[in-house]
């Protein structure tokens, strides 16, 4: 019997992982927002109830920044039943800092909303924003969310900082230039071009600046992924200065940008295109580029794929990345996309799911790894997919000479976990390409055969690994 609540408690860590991976409680193909926002509210519940420590240690998994922060807020919204405060403390500390800032004064903010003003959240705030590398800008380009978490903790920044928060237009003219750059903006054109791009933009618009000219003073302000996001815009204000260095950007935003280009821009751009994403995959796979032999994907491009209107071909884009991850990855590699397209960058969501006839295809071809990356709604038809592996897994491959893994970009919401294709092979949930690697090796704990001592012992690595990296 113990055996046995072990292994239910593994499942239930692993179900709660998937979904804190892939979900954001936004809409989906298949399911709206209200459900998914449920559905994750229980499994959050559910979870710090029954396995607290396990739940604090998914912080060092891949979960997605919106489960990040909901777990934060949930632990030190119950601190006072934790059994290990220190622990959970250098877990909440050090995921902090790899959270984007915009996303933790967001977390701060609900915290003061809940009223969550223990010493612990006070020491937590405070020492998080001591280690802020530069905090007049932030206090700038965060001001509102800045204010308010000094306030919360009671702390009065001294000098100028502390006049800007709380009585910014009496304190000038100041001496660290952002802060004085802020105040000039309101009177003088020149200076929004030394504040934050989301900052300067408010005040662009308020002198009535061309964007034009806009775009082209603020282009050295510009972050990697403001440049990506402006690329567009700037093109069609025929403004050169914004152009990003695309083989410089993250794997899967990267196939998400690409995938938002027309179908005739994208064949336009090819070589470019293309090769940024083998340079972006080629950084992901690093040390283990070519070690994982014959690689065959199933990769899903049918019209779910396209995702919802809050997550626009988010999965196409994560099958994308995949792709070219793989083919970095694999020593011999075979794309089979559903829709029998040959160009991958060319893919776009169309079509039924036929699952089962691809996945045939590809055992055909004798690989060492295959890798199916879809939301598993397999319909072409139905439930042949599972049957495939079944018959596979049971009877033509019980030695598991060929290692299968299902990874789904897609929280199916009335199941409460990603879905599976198939018992008999593991599934993991995926958000971003670039935790493919992690993923895979998680997902070997999916198959049922494994209990949670040793799903224990995999997350005490990954926590000591996460605590332990500061790069």
């Amino acid at each position: 019997m113990e055996d046995e609540a072990d292994l239910v408690a593994a499942e239930d860590v692993l179900l709660f992982v998937n979904a804190a991976i892939t979900s954001t409680g936004q809409r989906e193909f298949h399911s709206g927002v209200g459900e998914q926002g449920l559905s994750l509210d229980f499994l959050h519940r559910y979870l710090l109830g029954n396995y607290r420590d396990l739940y604090a240690a998914a912080l060092a998994l891949d979960v997605n920044d919106h489960n990040a922060a909901l777990i934060i807020h949930n632990l030190l919204l119950t601190a006072r039943e934790a059994k290990d405060l220190r622990a959970e403390g250098r877990l909440i500390a050090r995921k902090l800092e790899t959270l984007p800032p915009q996303r933790v004064y967001r977390l701060f903010r609900e915290l003061r909303r809940a009223k969550v003003n223990n010493r612990r959240t006070r020491a937590i705030m405070r020492d998080w924003l001591a280690g802020r590398p530069d905090p007049a800008f932030e206090a700038v380009k965060y001001r509102s969310g800045f204010k308010g978490a000094v306030r919360h903790i009671h702390l009065r920044p001294q000098g100028e900082l502390g006049a800007f928060l709380f009585d910014p237009y009496r304190g000038g003219p100041y001496s660290t230039p952002i802060l004085n750059s802020w105040l000039r903006a309101h009177y003088e054109q020149t200076a929004i071009y030394q504040l934050p791009y989301t900052v300067a933009e408010g005040f662009a618009a308020k002198h009535g600046v061309k964007r034009s000219t806009f775009l082209e003073g603020i282009a050295p302000r510009l972050t990697r992924l403001e440049r990506l996001r402006l690329q567009e815009s700037g093109r069609e204000a025929k403004v050169e200065a914004v152009k990003a260095d695309l083989s410089m950007m993250p794997l899967t935003r990267l196939a998400s940008y690409a995938l938002a280009l027309g179908p005739a821009e994208r064949a336009r751009r090819h070589d470019e295109l293309t090769g940024a994403l083998r340079a972006a995959a080629r950084r992901c796979a690093g040390g283990l580029t070519g070690s994982w032999g014959a690689v065959t994907a199933v990769l899903d491009d049918s019209f779910s794929s396209s995702g919802s209107a809050q997550k626009r071909r988010r999965p196409l884009a994560v099958a994308l990345a995949c792709h070219y991850l793989l083919e970095a990855l694999a020593s011999r590699y075979t794309p089979l996309w559903l829709s029998g397209r040959r160009d991958p960058l060319m893919v776009r969501p169309y079509g039924a799911t036929p699952l089962g006839e691809r996945i045939l295809d590809a055992l055909e071809t004798g690989p060492e790894r295959l890798v199916i990356v879809s939301d598993g709604w397999d319909n072409s038809p139905p439930g042949l997919a599972g049957e495939v592996l079944r018959v596979w897994r049971t009877r033509l491959d019980p030695a598991r000479a060929c290692a299968v893994v299902h990874l789904n970009p897609v929280y199916d919401a009335a199941d409460f976990d990603v879905r599976r294709l198939s018992p008999s092979i593991p599934t993991a949930g995926i958000r971003d390409a670039e935790n493919l690697v992690a993923l895979v090796e998680l997902a070997g704990f999916a198959e049922g055969r494994t209990g949670l001592p040793e799903l224990r012992a995999h997350l005490a690595r990954r926590v000591s690994d996460f605590l332990e990296d500061r790069t």
